[in-house]
């Protein structure tokens, strides 16, 4: 089904924030750009145009007819004319809904009373953890859903929702809606036992969680995918590995380094198109690195941390540019992972975020999140961490952006005990510095164990 003839990127300038309504007060740090175009900027959605949205799907499912009929026309007219299109024409309103003589509505439209350029534009706004009911309502909305079409809306329209999805040593994958507070268990992987207790690897790219693990027969990679909730396998890479750095932006996402299956540490690196589910072997790196953390950071990639051999670990770090294919080495750029009492092979890869392009790090021995100086290419501590990551030499602890906020998440309990309580500590690093706001608490998770295994953070 053909929704629209093309996608184009909206072109407004953002409105002051003392222009903004609750609902898009709300939908800070998930939004980057404004309105959709079919909408005028200077008209804003309240909380309760929503509301009445969720209505009007809701209804469009029953029979309409009657003082319900009325009602509904009543709120339809008084909503939709509240947006004006481009050509400043309010739009066409279809008088009660064009019942036949079966009493069966024939206007086909995704909202009733809205042609659907307009309609799609309303959805793409709404959660996506919506999208499961509304692909109940009918044919034309479960098609809408599983075509993924409205997730390539979201894009060009610069609509974000950050999710987190996390797995621990109690717990298979679960999902978490920060916005909506809400946790969503995920399909249990079908992959065999081997993949199951062997250590994995995780990135979330595009609308795909990638997990990267070892089967009985050797490397392996289960995708899930958002648009159909299922898991799927995933092409290997070209030169299958483990222990790499890795990141993802937008669709794309690399994985640098790492081991193979003979434990030779790699310098190769790898693009992911999950647009294409295809693997393109990219230019190799200066140094040869395994246990390295990888990052994207104002358009480009970066590797820091690692080995470069059993016993070498390395300070240095790399940077990608995707426009020149060529890596550029950067000295010092991890000093502090030689620091410490343990040997940094005992130690996780370096724990690393990227908020509105800034660099943090969550010290696996200080227990501090430093902040990366572009400039002087140095560290300054800007707070304690809300957890101890000393404990377990940085293991079963997960250091995220999400959004506009850096989220630690690691175990919790009841008057220092372990209560296999997992918590999600989240902090806006705008709020200020060691002596600001302290780390909210943003949700915690019981019965999931004492170790965070995976984690990642998809934003569509």
């Amino acid at each position: 089904m053909v929704f629209r003839d093309s996608l184009k990127k909206p072109n407004m300038e953002v409105e002051g924030a003392e222009n903004e309504s609750p609902v898009m007060a709300g939908l800070q740090g998930h939004v980057s750009l404004p309105p959709p175009v079919s909408l005028n900027h200077t008209s804003r959605i309240s909380q309760d145009d929503w509301h009445l949205l969720a209505y009007i799907l809701s209804a469009n499912k029953t029979n309409r007819k009657g003082i319900g009929q009325v009602l509904l026309d009543k709120e339809v007219h008084a909503l939709t004319s509240s947006y004006i299109g481009s050509n400043g024409k309010k739009p066409k309103i279809m008088a009660g809904s064009q019942e036949n003589h079966g009493g069966q509505g024939s206007d086909n439209s995704f909202i009733p009373g809205l042609n659907d350029d307009m309609a799609l534009d309303i959805l793409a706004w709404s959660s996506r953890s919506d999208y499961p009911n509304m692909a109940c309502l009918n044919r034309k909305f479960r098609s809408l859903i599983g075509s993924g079409y409205l997730y390539k809306l979201r894009r060009q329209l610069g609509i974000i929702e950050h999710w987190v999805y996390l797995a621990c040593n109690m717990m298979p994958w679960e999902a978490f809606d920060p916005m909506k507070q809400k946790w969503m268990r995920l399909p249990r992987i079908p992959c065999d036992d081997c993949f199951t207790s062997a250590d994995k690897e995780s990135l979330a790219v595009g609308t795909e969680l990638l997990v990267f693990g070892r089967e009985l027969s050797g490397f392996a990679i289960w995708m899930y995918s958002l648009v159909t909730h299922n898991w799927s396998r995933c092409p290997l890479m070209n030169l299958p590995r483990c222990l790499f750095g890795s990141s993802s932006l937008g669709e794309i996402a690399i994985v640098a380094g790492g081991s193979d299956k003979n434990g030779n540490v790699l310098q190769s690196a790898e693009l992911y198109n999950s647009e294409l589910g295809t693997w393109q072997t990219l230019p190799d790196m200066n140094l040869p690195r395994k246990l390295c953390s990888g990052f994207f950071m104002d358009g480009k990639f970066y590797v820091i941390g690692g080995m470069s051999s059993h016993t070498d670990c390395l300070s240095c770090g790399e940077e990608y540019n995707i426009e020149t294919r060529s890596w550029r080495r950067i000295e010092n750029m991890y000093p502090g992972y030689n620091a410490g009492t343990f040997h940094p092979a005992m130690r996780s890869p370096p724990l690393v975020a990227v908020v509105n392009n800034q660099l943090y790090s969550a010290d696996q021995v200080t227990n501090e999140v430093k902040k990366y100086n572009k400039v002087n290419n140095s560290w300054n501590v800007v707070k304690r961490l809300p957890v101890r990551a000393d404990s377990s030499n940085g293991w079963g602890l997960a250091f995220k952006a999400c959004g506009k906020n850096l989220l630690v998440i690691g175990a919790g309990g009841h008057g220092g005990r372990d209560d296999g309580i997992i918590i999600l500590h989240s902090w806006d690093p705008e709020e200020g510095n060691r002596d600001g706001p302290e780390w909210n608490v943003l949700a915690f998770k019981e019965r999931a164990g004492a170790f965070v295994s995976n984690c990642a953070v998809m934003g569509c």
